[in-house]
């Protein structure tokens, strides 16, 4: 696959307070982990998209504070789950400072692309809505040094949020690793 693994660090609160488009690029090359039934699945993440803060009107939290968004104000290194065109289960890392709306989609990781369906391979709902990311509820990120470099790294506008209007669908706040990296 063309990397080494050198350790297996659990990412905590402090990895994921920091700048929303370092945090984004820094998670490329992470590892998923979700254990399930006592078994742990480990995938290298591949691809996210960035929404942040009030003024993204392709955020969530444009409108402001809603029941739904709730989990995007909260601390750094939660997850933010829900449900997308009443069929996908969509899962988003909370990143930067309390109070400021921020959340970052894991877009793909492993062998699968689209967040739906790695939402669903990895049998990820609701319930993990608002918990933290850590070894106690299941699914967390590890850092398992991985070494990614910046020209390894594309942007791309985000997918489907037309909606939000020219200046903000055509922000590169999706970024993902160059394929011919791990093919």
């Amino acid at each position: 696959m063309g990397y080494t693994v050198f350790v297996k660090k659990i990412l905590d609160q402090k990895f994921f307070n920091k700048s929303s488009v370092k945090i984004a690029k820094a998670l490329l090359g992470k590892f998923l982990v979700r254990k399930i039934n006592g078994k742990e699945i480990s995938l290298m993440i591949k691809e996210v998209e960035l929404y942040d803060g009030f003024n993204d009107r392709a955020s969530h939290a444009n409108r402001g504070r809603t029941k739904r968004n709730t989990p995007m104000f909260g601390s750094a290194g939660r997850w933010y789950v829900y449900l997308c065109y009443g069929m996908y289960e969509m899962l988003n890392v909370v990143i930067g400072k309390k109070n400021y709306p921020a959340a970052i989609l894991i877009r793909g990781a492993g062998r699968y692309n689209g967040p739906g369906k790695l939402t669903e391979a990895l049998k990820i709902g609701r319930k993990l809505n608002n918990k933290k990311a850590s070894k106690k509820t299941g699914l967390w990120v590890e850092d398992r040094g991985v070494k990614v470099y910046t020209k390894n790294i594309k942007k791309a506008p985000r997918v489907g949020v037309h909606y939000a209007g020219p200046k903000w669908s055509n922000k590169k706040l999706r970024f993902f690793l160059n394929p011919s990296i791990y093919s």
